[in-house]
């Protein structure tokens, strides 16, 4: 791994993209700070990384809760006091239903967790990255809208456009470097809920994206 990071922060950890980066970054010697709701899920996980001789702190938190995130942000900069690596992939998709019947209390929870949770996360945790030298910012992305997911790609379509306007933003030496990676079509949970029924043995792989998509910002 090129310029490996000694910490890194993955929001989102528990299964999918999310879990495979954090395995692939602690089995390279990164210490990950695995964030997500489900504590057997992040458990699991830990179990993974330490078979791979990896190190992991796991912290089972809802992102969508302000004073959580503060703790956790609180958290990393007493005992680390900075972050040089933040991946993101914590995600709702919405139940797939017609645009003309979007239900009021799905689609305020996909912008409560897709836009509103990371509009709060980027201002706590932007300044352990400065204190890192600037630090890394990964995020992805999920461009192709899709029949019956308004609120999902909605609210995938406001996150890019903060994501972008922080990378237009990041113009001095010490400013986060801010990537916006767009994986494959892999065999996640939240592709089957959009994709019933497809034949999952021709999508990617989390663990082969996360390879690929580390790779391509230097960290694979």
């Amino acid at each position: 791994m090129t310029d490996r990071p000694d910490l890194a922060l993955v929001t989102g950890a528990s299964r999918g993209l999310g879990a495979a980066i954090a395995e692939r970054l602690a089995a390279a010697g990164t210490h990950v700070v695995a964030v997500a709701r489900t504590q057997g899920a992040l458990e699991e996980l830990d179990d993974r990384i330490q078979a791979a001789g990896g190190a992991a702190t796991l912290a089972p938190m809802d992102i969508t809760v302000a004073a959580a995130m503060q703790q956790l942000c609180r958290g990393i900069h007493d005992r680390w006091g900075k972050l040089p690596l933040w991946v993101h992939t914590a995600v709702h998709a919405t139940p797939l239903t017609p645009t003309t019947m979007i239900d009021e209390r799905d689609m305020a929870k996909a912008v409560d967790v897709n836009v509103t949770a990371l509009s709060r996360l980027i201002p706590y945790v932007s300044p352990l990255l400065q204190a890192a030298g600037g630090g890394t910012a990964v995020f992805f992305d999920d461009p192709m809208p899709l029949p019956f997911s308004a609120g999902y790609t909605a609210t995938k379509a406001a996150q890019r456009a903060m994501i972008e306007a922080w990378q237009a933003e990041a113009t001095t030496e010490t400013a986060a470097r801010v990537h916006l990676l767009t994986p494959k079509p892999m065999g996640t949970a939240v592709r089957a809920r959009f994709h019933p029924g497809e034949d999952r043995s021709k999508l990617a792989t989390p663990a082969d994206e996360a390879a690929r998509l580390l790779g391509e910002i230097g960290l694979g």
